[in-house]
């Protein structure tokens, strides 16, 4: 506790404060001379949340930005003793949540408060149910991609030797995507982000599922020490990452009374609940790998890949247990020259009209019922289609 307490006890300069505000939540970020401890506590009338810093100090006072989203304002001031006592001032109740982040490429030293919607207040006004997808309710329907660009915010993903910060192409390189799908008739994408946002791992895949996605696709930039490796890759979910997943969804009881593949899981005992959840596991992995190696020949089209075969990894991002998904490295921002082509507007619109066309050409072979898609593929082979033709046939060889 000695050691602890000289530690909390070092002099700590907060270098500056950024502050975000998305759909979902508002994150304050304070940027540290060092690593600090801290204590919180919430008032209310009126609602605002109060953290102490012990032995901190401003750099300056402009560093606490204007409010925004959960934020009214900020404000901040010296304590008898010695602590500095930053008041968030709240626009409406809010769930506070903190954490500390080490140093990470050009950042150092991180405290982050993250203000999410409280638990009163959205009893008080309850979110809209979600919708189970139905043929008979989704008839003509657009199917929906979840584009997810990787990283953002304070997380600014791997750094190229030009300073070229990941998030910023993953968000390029998404936005262009998106755009392409949406030219595409009877498909339309959303994006887990559309700005310079961090969003959580987990965060990102319930905003897929809350737009009842058939497909998450997240984009991301490879790095490795050797700067001369180069190329794209396809990863979609490990055997392993899919069973460590199954047993976590099992086990969270917020979990088993959302919905899987249009099922819920509530009112089922633990074996059916698992049986179901590994049948639709075992769906939506099966769909990822041809979706994968579908993207995986277009980029090799456009000679943009060195390894044809899907790599399979655990990452956070993959594991919906019933939706589709993969991640694509787009390219290696630690190589100089593909970072030229990453920053490159041609060479993005290349990677997304590749990805476009794989992901296009796998819901053209399996398109979900009650889709537009799936209503153009059964005029094409309609059996009245079918009949004309054999009738037609039928015909010339009597003649003959």
């Amino acid at each position: 506790m000695a050691a602890l307490s000289a530690f909390a006890a070092q002099p700590v300069t907060i270098k500056d404060v950024r502050l975000w505000a998305g759909p979902d939540g508002t994150r304050l970020v304070f940027d540290l001379s060092a690593p600090v401890e801290h204590s919180l506590f919430t008032l209310d009338n009126p609602d605002r949340i109060v953290v102490d810093i012990p032995a901190a100090s401003l750099q300056s006072e402009r560093v606490l930005p204007e409010g925004q989203g959960f934020v009214k304002q900020l404000r901040a001031g010296a304590q008898a003793n010695g602590d500095l006592r930053v008041v968030v001032d709240l626009t409406a109740p809010a769930e506070p949540k903190t954490f500390a982040v080490g140093p990470q490429e050009s950042y150092g030293h991180r405290l982050v408060l993250d203000l999410t919607p409280s638990k009163g207040a959205a009893a008080a006004a309850p979110a809209p149910l979600s919708v189970v997808k139905a043929a008979a309710d989704l008839h003509g329907r657009d199917i929906v991609v979840a584009i997810d660009a990787g990283h953002g915010g304070v997380d600014p993903g791997s750094i190229g030797k030009r300073g070229t910060y990941e998030k910023h192409l993953t968000l390029a390189i998404a936005r262009r995507l998106k755009d392409r799908i949406d030219k595409e008739p009877g498909m339309r994408a959303v994006l887990t982000r559309d700005n310079d946002t961090f969003v959580e791992l987990r965060d990102r895949i319930r905003r897929a599922r809350r737009q009842q996605a058939d497909m998450f696709v997240s984009i991301h930039a490879d790095s490795y020490t050797n700067r001369s490796v180069a190329g794209s890759s396809v990863y979609v979910l490990s055997a392993r990452g899919a069973s460590d997943e199954s047993a976590r969804w099992l086990a969270d009881r917020e979990n088993a009374a959302d919905l899987i593949g249009g099922v819920t899981l509530d009112d089922k005992d633990s074996v059916l609940a698992s049986v179901l959840l590994d049948l639709s596991q075992s769906a939506s992995m099966s769909a990822s790998i041809d979706a994968a190696e579908l993207v995986m020949q277009e980029l090799y089209s456009i000679g943009n890949i060195t390894n044809r075969g899907v790599k399979h990894a655990g990452f956070l991002v993959l594991k919906s247990p019933d939706i589709p998904s993969l991640l694509v490295e787009t390219g290696f921002i630690s190589n100089p020259a593909e970072e030229s082509r990453l920053l490159d507007a041609k060479h993005q619109q290349k990677l997304a009209e590749a990805i476009h066309k794989g992901v296009r050409a796998y819901f053209y072979r399996n398109p979900p019922p009650g889709t537009i898609i799936a209503e153009l593929r059964a005029k094409q082979s309609s059996p009245t289609v079918v009949a004309s033709s054999a009738d037609t046939e039928k015909a010339a060889g009597t003649a003959h």
